[in-house]
């Protein structure tokens, strides 16, 4: 509930009793006695269009955009963005509110955070043209909101690992890496000439050549939708890195190749289309024929691993990408949900072939990265942090 002094000081009894009113409700749910006044009542009112007193979700805020509008200001105004968000996702799910948000004026009031976006992914084909544009302005906004938090700790994650893994002994004068040469012969300083003489040359890899090949292989099925805007969002900063050539791929029955798109997540999320079958084996077999050098690429297959097409063929694939040199993931959710359900049976033949399958928070994403880049046992590295990863039937 609200913080807000709505009375002069009440008594530590009254205050509870203020509170445990407004999350009961009234009338035969109340029991508590306990009258409310002032702006304690608008309270109750924003709460009990959402919620009646038995618990049940009703739709009780009108049929048109402006009413819900008000209501969503209302809200914003009586409580934090993270019981907003809650009472968001209530309204959504349970008043059906998604078709609302085809109207623009209904979208100015709501509080923009993933979920949101997700929804309005999934409304992408059926939404107006007028309504698109605002649509954009909301998810660029999360976007960069979510960019500001996970770029710079990819980008150093990422580069630091490759500096680490690759060694180039005998760089070009262009491809010299002057901070860890200058370190590595300090003890060849001549103080006679006020400078170091150079004796090991530590470079950066080929210039125009990418140190690692990285596959997002994205299922965007509706289940996955979080994971579809996280996903294109690290995909995008991947892409910015020029060590690295990263594609992204994106699957439902069809297969669609989004890397041309990566300089703007807003447009990679914009190409997906959430919802619909799901066929990794038809995606897999696309992404072996991006692969070039298998030793130097890492496939990150972000799914649930429930197969709609030919399992036997998806699950013989995985094993010869595996089996090629490629470095194999399967990322069963990458959000903040936690344990996502998923296809226990796959994950567990995927581990008999080396392909480790885990769940994985976007903040953990970039040090699950660098120790891919650096052909780390991933398996032991999710086990430190307390993510638990599929084992094989025999395991």
């Amino acid at each position: 509930m609200t913080d807000m002094d709505t009375q002069p000081a009440a008594s530590p009894e009254a205050e509870r009793l203020r509170r445990w009113r407004l999350i009961l409700g009234g009338k035969e749910a109340d029991g508590t006695g306990c009258p409310l006044q002032g702006l304690d009542l608008n309270i109750d009112k924003t709460l009990q269009a959402l919620y009646d007193n038995d618990g049940e979700r009703k739709a009780g805020l009108g049929g048109s955009a402006p009413n819900v509008a008000r209501w969503l200001g209302d809200i914003r105004t009586y409580f934090p963005s993270s019981v907003v968000r809650v009472m968001q996702q209530d309204a959504f799910e349970r008043l059906g509110m998604k078709q609302m948000l085809l109207q623009p004026e209904m979208l100015a009031a709501v509080e923009p955070d993933i979920h949101l976006v997700a929804t309005l992914l999934s409304l992408n084909s059926v939404m107006p043209s007028k309504t698109k544009e605002t649509a954009r302005q909301v998810i660029r906004k999360v976007v960069e909101e979510l960019e500001k938090r996970l770029a710079n700790p990819l980008r150093q994650a990422v580069t630091g690992s490759l500096s680490r893994a690759i060694r180039n002994r005998r760089p070009r004068h262009n491809e010299i890496d002057w901070n860890r040469t200058i370190r590595a012969n300090l003890r060849h300083y001549q103080q006679d000439l006020n400078t170091i003489i150079p004796e090991t040359r530590i470079g950066y890899g080929r210039k125009g050549q990418a140190l690692r090949e990285i596959i997002l292989c994205i299922d965007q099925s509706g289940s996955m939708a979080t994971s579809v805007v996280y996903s294109s969002i690290l995909g995008a900063v991947l892409a910015s890195i020029k060590s690295v050539k990263t594609s992204v791929v994106v699957f439902d029955t069809a297969v669609v190749d989004l890397s041309d798109l990566l300089y703007d997540p807003v447009e990679v999320l914009f190409g997906t289309q959430l919802g619909g079958g799901t066929d990794i084996n038809r995606a897999l077999a696309y992404c072996q024929g991006l692969i070039r050098r298998p030793q130097e690429t890492i496939l990150v297959l972000i799914s649930d691993l429930y197969e709609g097409g030919n399992l036997q063929e998806m699950i013989a694939r995985a094993a010869t990408i595996a089996s090629s040199g490629v470095q194999m993931i399967a990322l069963l959710a990458l959000d903040d949900r936690g344990a996502p359900s998923f296809d226990n049976r796959v994950a567990a033949h995927f581990a008999e072939f080396g392909i480790p399958s885990f769940a994985c928070t976007p903040d953990l994403f970039p040090d699950l990265m660098a120790n891919a880049i650096k052909k780390q046992d991933l398996s032991r590295w999710a086990a430190t942090q307390g993510i638990t990863v599929a084992r094989a039937e025999n395991g």
